[in-house]
């Protein structure tokens, strides 16, 4: 991947709760394309490890709610 599309994937990564990050290109200038990779990485994983959280929470609420009584109707 060239720097630019790894600045995007950066963006897009960064922009994950809806709110739209634009990374200034003139920053291209600062880091190699190992050091762009290391932080795409990074956010990777990062992302990931959330996405797992949350379905661990998910499960832990879901187990919880199944205890819950359900309401005579």
């Amino acid at each position: 991947m060239e720097k630019e599309e790894l600045l995007k994937e950066i963006e897009k990564l960064l922009s994950f709760d809806g709110n739209e990050v634009a990374i200034n290109p003139d920053y291209l200038a600062y880091f190699d394309k190992e050091e762009l990779t290391v932080i795409l990485k990074t956010l990777q994983k990062r992302q990931d490890e959330m996405v797992e959280r949350h379905k661990e929470w998910f499960m832990s609420f879901k187990w919880f709610m199944s205890f819950k009584q359900k309401p005579d109707i």
